[in-house]
């Protein structure tokens, strides 16, 4: 006889991978429990509007989004608690792996595990930015690009992601000033080419962001040269920022296999290499991040922990 008090799933995180995975969960009739350590939604909640999300013409307001997210769930009775998952230990003693999950306040065991901590992009920390958040300064081109059609726009970062993400904010922007803070872009030479070729990016740089300026949305920011201190303003209503991500991975504690940036390694069936632990969302090795297909691995993930319990 099973042990009333452990969980069949236990899912870390409550962004849309996390949320989704309970939703099937949920239907699957799993014993199931959501640990999130802030709120609803992860990174998405940083885009105002998202408007690749199949569905909804126009686009979506992302709390409405994430609410209706969360509306399923909790219409399912699966419980979301708000609590920081900082290890995952497996018990020695019984033939089939029960893990114990620890949080700030408590100690969780269950059969199955699906990790859907997310990603945080890596930010500036420059004045102005955290309070612009959303109000012009965003980490997803594809997200917010169309918010920003004839504006003049600002991308920090000078890596593929950061160049790939400033020609195609050329469909929507009237200028794009691409700031990087060395004098030589990191990208592949076939896309700098490519941005070089483009009549609306040009280039700052040896120059980092000191400030981004506004009230109620982004109005220019203050770029410094790092060779010479000499500050320019430059005028713009956007601020796009790609100097990297990272995983929200730092609680597994070697405990997975993670890629030397510290992401979750999985099957196409979402398994890791662990028996009854799976993964998804951005806290995957993967090549894209969006929100839809962080829902269809967490609709893949869900099934084959299932399957796994079945």
């Amino acid at each position: 006889m099973r042990n009333p008090d452990v969980y069949d799933l236990i899912i870390i995180g409550a962004g849309p991978a996390g949320l989704t995975a309970a939703i099937y969960a949920g239907r699957y009739r799993l014993k199931v429990l959501v640990l999130e350590k802030i709120g609803c939604g992860g990174q998405i909640v940083l885009s105002e509007t998202i408007e690749n999300y199949p569905g909804f013409p126009g686009g979506i307001l992302t709390h409405e989004l994430i609410y209706k997210f969360k509306k399923q769930v909790d219409e399912l009775g699966v419980g979301i608690v708000s609590e920081e998952v900082f290890e995952i230990t497996q018990s020695q003693q019984l033939k089939e792996p029960v893990y114990s999950i620890k949080t700030n306040d408590n100690s969780y065991e269950t059969r199955s595990v699906i990790i859907a901590s997310g990603a945080q992009p890596k930010r500036l920390d420059v004045k102005g930015e955290e309070r612009l958040t959303g109000r012009g300064v965003s980490y997803c081109g594809t997200c917010d690009g169309p918010l920003f059609k004839n504006k003049e726009i600002v991308v920090v970062g000078g890596g593929d992601r950061a160049i790939e993400e400033a020609l195609f904010l050329t469909s929507y922007a009237s200028k794009v000033t691409v700031i990087h803070r060395r004098d030589k872009l990191r990208a592949s030479e076939i896309l700098e080419e490519r941005a070089r070729n483009n009549p609306k990016i040009n280039f700052v740089l040896d120059a980092v962001v000191d400030e981004i300026i506004g009230k109620d949305r982004v109005e220019a920011i203050n770029v410094r040269n790092v060779k010479t201190g000499v500050g320019i303003n430059i005028i713009c209503q956007g601020v796009f920022i790609f100097v990297g991500i990272f995983p929200n991975t730092g609680f597994l504690k070697n405990q997975l296999q993670l890629d030397e940036l510290g992401f979750v390694v999985t099957d196409e069936e979402m398994k890791t290499l662990k028996q009854g632990i799976f993964a998804c969302g951005d806290c995957r090795k993967k090549s894209l991040y969006q929100v839809v297909n962080a829902c269809g691995e967490a609709a893949v993930a869900a099934y084959s922990a299932e399957r796994y319990l079945l």
